[in-house]
Formats: C-alpha cells, structure tokens, sequence
C-alpha cells in the first residue's frame, strides 16, 4: 500500500498544484507587480514604483481606504462577537435532548445557503420599511451611517449565526460525557462546567469558528454592494468595495491604486487570522 501511494501520489497532487498554482499563486505575484504599476490592462502595466501606497496614506484627501479599514474592523469586531456568542447559545440549547432540535438545526443553517447580492437586497427592502415607519419617513439604510452599520451586522449574524452553530454543536456532542458527570459529582456549577469543560474541551471548534467569522467579515462584499453600496458618501464602505470602486474607472493611476489596496488587504486579513489561529490553537486541549 505504501509502495503504491509513493508511486501514484504525483499523479493525483499534479492537477491540484497546477490549479492551485495557476488560479492563485500566478494571480497573487501579477497583482503583487502589478501595484507598483499604473496600468488599465496588464499588457500595458508602467512601472511607478511607490507611487501607489503614498497616495493611499497620505495624498488622497478623503482617506477612503483608511476610512473604510476603521469602518471594516469595527464592524468585524462587533459582528464576530455576536455570531460567536449567539451561535453558541444556540449550539448548547439545541444539543440538550428537547424535541424538534433537528428541525431548529435546519432553520437557523438556511440563511447561510441564500446569496449574499439576495440577502442584501431583502434586508434593505426590510430594513428601509421599518425605518420609514418606525424611526421617521424618508429614512434609509443609504442616508445614515449608523443604521448602515448596524443593517449589515444583522445580516451577517443572521446569514453566519447557523453555519457556525452547527461547528459547535459538533465539538459540543464530542465531549465525553464522562467528564460532565465527574464536575457534577466534584460539586461543579453550571457556570464552572461550562468555563472549566465545556469551553476548554471546544476549543477546536472555536479555532475554526474565529477563523471563518474574522475572515468573513473582513472579505465582506457583495452583502455591503447590495445593502448600502457604500452610501452615503463611501462612510459605510467596507475594504473590498472600497477596493473595487477605486478601481472602476479608466484612470491608469487609480487602477495600481486599486490595486495597492488590495495586496494591502490581502497582506492584513492573513495577519489577523494567522494571529488568532496560533493564540486559540495554543488553548485547545490535546486529546
């Protein structure tokens, strides 16, 4: 068996790496070169060194991708927050031996299986009604950035809460049984069982929940297109569409500037989420 693993194991890794190669490894080093370039096509790319990243941090007057980075992390600081906690609430009540659990299950994961463009345009229609009935007429999500911030941490929470529900209820059921019993014998509170056992033992399941939370939320886009697009003014633009806005135009300049946002970005989410996966993966209990 092992023979025959050595002696067909480039066989099967040759497709992948060639795809894995060619769809991202190729792209990542162009757009890499490419934001030290003015360009409209990359068959026209000029070299202009770091032209680029100076004027993201200090000629551009209206700081739009600054701006929309302290706009991307306190939404991503808030939305986590809330998806984990709500997410795992759920997961411990769905677990306890009630019935319709499994109906519950399906329920809350829907959301997670409908297009984010679709969620965006349902919540705006939503959310518009309530407020021009609600707060006062001729309010919308697009006329105030408060009410744009907070529509799109609903729609997330509402999109993620049971995907990553179902993340914890799987490290929840995996916990042997033996010990909950032992920290009830040994006199243990429900809050002592669940900060000293329950927690610790999940730990696996909050590494990967962290990871999709963060990573979403920072890479959100096409929810933040179609429930504000930005407006008013770009305040409630996110990094991903500040990025393609920037680089919607025919300006050579404004296209390595896109560009330069983008590996930016890039360069920040793997810092952040490599940051948590080795402080949480530090935590997890080894088995």
């Amino acid at each position: 068996m092992e023979k025959s693993i050595r002696k067909y194991f480039p066989i099967f890794l040759l497709p992948t790496l060639f795809a894995f190669v060619l769809s991202f490894v190729i792209p990542f080093v162009m757009g890499l070169i490419l934001s030290f370039c003015k360009f409209y096509l990359v068959t026209d790319a000029e070299w202009q060194g770091l032209e680029a990243y100076k004027y993201i941090f200090f000629e551009d007057r209206k700081q739009t991708f600054v701006n929309a980075l302290i706009f991307t992390t306190k939404f991503a600081i808030v939305a986590v927050i809330l998806i984990n906690v709500i997410a795992f609430i759920f997961a411990t009540l769905l677990t306890k031996k009630l019935k319709g659990t499994n109906f519950f299950r399906s329920v809350f994961f829907m959301p997670n299986l409908i297009g984010g463009i679709v969620l965006g345009y349902t919540w705006k229609l939503l959310i518009n009604g309530i407020l021009a009935k609600v707060v006062e007429p001729g309010v919308y999500l697009s006329s105030n950035e408060t009410y744009g911030f907070w529509g799109l941490v609903a729609l997330m929470c509402w999109q993620m809460v049971g995907y990553m529900m179902i993340i914890y209820i799987a490290g929840i059921q995996n916990i042997p049984e033996e010990l909950v019993e032992a920290a009830k014998i040994d006199g243990a509170s429900k809050w002592q069982i669940l900060t000293n056992v329950t927690i610790p033992m999940i730990m696996s399941s909050i590494t990967i929940c962290l990871f999709l939370t963060i990573s979403n939320c920072f890479k959100l886009f096409d929810q933040n297109l179609a429930l504000t697009g930005g407006a008013p003014q770009r305040k409630t633009a996110m990094v991903a569409l500040d990025i393609t806005l920037t680089g919607n135009t025919t300006s050579t300049f404004l296209q390595g500037v896109a560009q330069a946002k983008g590996v930016l970005f890039f360069l920040l989410v793997g810092l952040i989420s490599f940051i948590q996966l080795f402080v949480t993966r530090s935590k997890e209990v080894q088995s």
